[in-house]
């Protein structure tokens, strides 16, 4: 495992082969963000987008919980490291896009939840591709409770991930949502047992990683520009992603591959 030169104190990036894990590390804040850990995550994404070599990341949280959402003591204090501030400065919005609220990453992003997932990790959730939760974990939008307003964007995002009733029920109650609740809404994908969440999600990573990237990125890709169209006009959107892909040199090896009765050699091309 390799930990990239982005990381910062409180958000570690390591790289292993095809995957990017991301953990943040607050512990002591039940790893509530920080505006150091926001530039750290801000710049996981765009390190995801822009390496060909990674195909899908998994983002976690230090010692056995996920994000219990914003410090705003912490996310408005300047940190006193003179690069991370040249780093905050550098990125515009860099709030928003460590919180996935915008510029997400081009390839799937897996959550690995454990312990507390609430108010902005809630909304963290939301943002990433397929949800892995431990059985013991806790999830909610707090915000309604404390008089706040959700600005990571689920007031928007849940009701077209989970449906009306669902999301209402969740946001203006301000309830905690146990992981069974999550699995049968659909706002998760898998309960595993306590401890076991980044490895039951580095299992998904690796099968992600598996295949066609260029397929991978193209599928992820048409959902996002097209979930708010017509079938008639994503149609016509979803052809101009997909038949370059079905050209593709990675399309051919596919193919040969399975003739061949062998696993693929997929290039990105």
């Amino acid at each position: 495992m390799e930990r990239l030169p982005i990381s910062t104190e409180h958000c570690t990036v390591e790289r292993d082969g095809h995957v990017v894990i991301v953990t943040m590390n607050r512990p002591e804040a039940r790893n509530a963000f920080s505006s150091e850990m926001l530039v750290g995550l801000a710049e996981a994404w765009q390190y995801m987008s822009d390496t060909p070599e990674v195909r899908v990341g998994i983002l976690t949280g230090a010692e056995g919980t996920f994000c219990a959402g914003a410090d705003l003591k912490a996310m408005g204090r300047q940190p006193d490291d003179p690069e991370i501030r040249e780093r905050m400065a550098r990125i515009e919005n860099f709030h928003w896009k460590g919180l996935l609220r915008e510029g997400r990453p081009t390839k799937p992003l897996i959550c690995a939840i454990e312990g507390w997932a609430v108010a902005g990790g809630t909304e963290l959730l939301a943002g990433t591709d397929l949800r892995v939760v431990a059985e013991g974990a806790t999830l909610g939008l707090y915000e309604a409770k404390r008089g706040l307003f959700p600005m990571g964007g689920c007031a928007i995002r849940l009701p077209r991930q989970i449906g009306y009733a669902n999301a209402m029920d969740i946001l203006l109650t301000a309830r905690s949502v146990s992981p069974k609740e999550a699995l049968d809404m659909g706002l998760i994908n898998k309960i595993v047992p306590d401890g076991t969440a980044l490895a039951a999600a580095r299992e998904l990573a690796d099968q992600i990683a598996e295949c066609g990237p260029l397929a991978v990125q193209a599928i992820l890709r048409t959902y996002r520009e097209t979930e708010h169209l017509s079938e008639e006009e994503a149609l016509k959107i979803s052809d101009e992603i997909g038949w370059p892909v079905i050209g593709s040199e990675d399309a051919k090896e596919g193919s040969k591959a399975f003739k061949e009765k062998r696993a693929p050699v997929y290039r990105g091309e």
